[in-house]
């Protein structure tokens, strides 16, 4: 166990450093990657053991130093091409989203998909020659810690007079109690015609469940989240919130060109005319009835000159739509009206000149959205992204609208940055994940080399992606900066409990598809658990964080292990056992008698070996 975290460690370090030298920036996000590490690394750890416990055919004390070593070979011959499959297919995932147009989600890929390839390395040599050491230990009668130090009794001996986990009384190795459960309930069970009919069922109703919350996930502003529970900053927030509540987000038109300006003048300081009546639907633009959500310079000295002339302000000589009869007095009595002591003085930063200040460059009117919020079903008022993103896209087709009747126009606000954000998050949730379903089904057809096993491993994770987005709407986890990267995870780790499971039944001869299920259950059932647990002890303390990211992390790495582990353990073997391929040439053919043959005598596809 320590030699596996040690492992993790070394994989953590290696792929920090060297993206880093690679110049990809590391945010607050990059501390999730020793937890996705953990997980990957202590699962191939349990798949490497197992094979090393299975690859025993005699009794420690018989085995020499030669003997180990060629038992390792023979484990990670066994093991080797199940731990290349999954980080393979996880490597391609994280790589494949590396190219996201979100900078924290690209860098945080590039950084994983850097850790998988030094933990693919350090698994397949350092832990195993690790292995191999503790097993010349525990052969010698050697303590754990101390192992310069000999146990004088028990250890090996007691060991050996104890049939159960690993090494029984002959010598060989032995199922454990987890195996046995898969072998002698857990495999009979959802194997029968029953089991059957009712995994299916089940796993049915949980996709129109998980599709169902998928189609109603949103993305949300989740700013506030990041702030710890408790903190001072929450409690003023919300007093302002209540108090001063905001009546809707700032917008500025900017317009540009001094000539253009001028002439379509009038146009200009009618604005409001076209602002009108959109309050309602996109672009939700306020009603241009106050100075709060319409400032115009243009109707501002419009009014001024209908009313008092320019007399006060330079006295242009005004022309019969009382405006002055030049673009040079126009610029020069805008100037003077809009001057900080000018009679428009509120305008004196919504007009920007020239160098020279003989030319206006741009104009602003202000105007603002109305409230964009929506309520939550726990009372919360939040910014409602949906209608944020409408507002911006619509609030440009509107002045694409405009045409050559008005200056060349742009529209800005501060909240477009966010909401660009929010634009285009929900759209590389859904390409990344698609794009690394793909790559993943390419590379597990590759490696499996099993057209179906491939289809059927790629489905079973497609499943499961989709019931973790629909549960994460019931969970009340929006579609964020964090979510998005968490779900491009769920690919890379839920496709490890599939992927030795489908490449276990491959290696397991026979035409009985269920005893090919069975036997590949007992052979790696135990470590695709072992390792899932451990995945969801590690970060099962994260769930009472006050940190939005530690705890977001945390619920959907429980609901990517418990729906990749029920789905790697349950739905995929029936789906084996229903359309399973035919096993690989070299598939090892199963002994004895199980729950699952149904004519022993007759069963001339298993070529059974009776156990003596």
């Amino acid at each position: 166990s320590l030699a596996a975290l040690f492992m993790v460690g070394l994989s953590t370090g290696a792929g920090f450093g060297l993206s880093s030298a690679f110049g990809l920036f590391f945010g607050p996000v990059h501390s999730l990657l020793p937890f996705i590490l953990l997980g990957i690394g202590v699962d191939d750890a349990f798949v490497i053991v197992n094979a090393f416990d299975r690859e025993r055919s005699g009794s420690r004390k018989g085995e020499s130093n030669d003997d180990l070593a060629k038992r390792g070979a023979r484990a990670l011959a066994r093991a080797g091409a199940s731990i290349t499959v999954t980080s393979f297919t996880d490597l391609v995932a994280f790589a494949i989203s590396a190219s996201s147009s979100l900078p924290a989600l690209a860098s945080f890929c590039a950084y994983a998909s850097v850790g998988i390839v030094f933990l693919w390395i350090f698994a397949s040599t350092f832990f195993t020659a690790s292995l191999v050491l503790d097993e010349r230990r525990q052969r010698d009668n050697r303590r754990e810690c101390l192992c310069w130090l000999t146990r004088k009794k028990g250890g090996l001996e007691e060991d050996d007079e104890n049939e159960g986990e690993g090494e029984g009384n002959d010598g060989k190795f032995h199922e454990g109690n987890v195996s046995l459960y898969f072998r002698n309930v857990h495999a009979p069970t959802i194997l029968s015609r029953f089991g059957k009919v009712v995994v299916c069922l089940f796993f049915s109703a949980l996709l129109g469940l998980g599709i169902w919350g998928a189609l109603n996930l949103s993305v949300e502003n989740t700013e506030r989240a990041f702030i710890p529970s408790g903190s001072y900053l929450t409690d003023y927030i919300n007093a302002a919130d209540k108090y001063y509540p905001s009546s809707g987000i700032d917008l500025d038109f900017i317009f540009e060109g001094s000539s253009s300006i001028y002439e379509k003048r009038v146009a200009l300081s009618e604005l409001d005319t076209r602002l009108s009546g959109k309050s309602s639907q996109p672009p939700y633009i306020a009603e241009p009835t106050s100075e709060r959500t319409y400032r115009n310079v243009m109707a501002g000295l419009r009014n001024y000159l209908t009313s008092q002339g320019t007399a006060a302000i330079g006295g242009a000589t005004l022309g019969a739509d009382n405006w002055p009869t030049s673009e040079s007095d126009f610029v020069s009595t805008i100037k003077a009206y809009a001057s900080i002591t000018g009679p428009g003085a509120v305008y004196f930063q919504d007009v920007s000149y020239s160098d020279d200040g003989i030319q206006i460059d741009a104009i602003r009117v202000q105007s603002s959205y109305v409230a964009l919020t929506k309520t939550k079903n726990n009372g919360y008022v939040i910014d409602d992204a949906v209608k944020q993103i409408d507002a911006m896209d619509e609030t440009r087709e509107l002045i694409s609208s405009w045409g050559d009747e008005l200056p060349t126009a742009y529209p800005y606000s501060q909240n477009f940055i966010g909401i660009e954000g929010f634009k285009i998050i929900r759209y590389e949730l859904f390409f990344n994940v698609a794009l690394a379903l793909v790559a993943v089904a390419v590379i597990v057809l590759v490696t499996v080399a099993s057209p179906v096993t491939a289809f059927l491993i790629t489905i079973n994770v497609a499943f499961c992606i989709v019931e973790i987005l629909g549960f994460m709407y019931f969970l009340d986890i929006a579609i964020d900066s964090v979510s998005v990267i968490n779900i491009v995870l769920s690919v890379g780790l839920s496709i490890d409990y599939s992927a030795h499971i489908g490449h276990s039944f491959m290696t397991k001869g026979g035409d009985n598809k269920d005893r090919r299920v069975l036997e590949a259950l007992s052979d790696i059932g135990a470590a695709v658990l072992s390792g899932a647990a451990t995945t969801f002890l590690a970060v099962v303390v994260l769930l009472f964080s006050s940190s939005y990211v530690f705890a977001t992390l945390s619920k959907q790495f429980a609901l990517t292990v418990g729906f990749g582990v029920i789905h790697g353990l349950v739905l995929l073997p029936v789906l084996l056992s229903l359309v399973g391929p035919k096993a690989f040439e070299t598939a090892e053919m199963p002994r004895g008698i199980s729950k699952v043959d149904k004519k022993v005598g007759d069963d001339h596809d298993l070529a059974l070996e009776h156990d003596a």
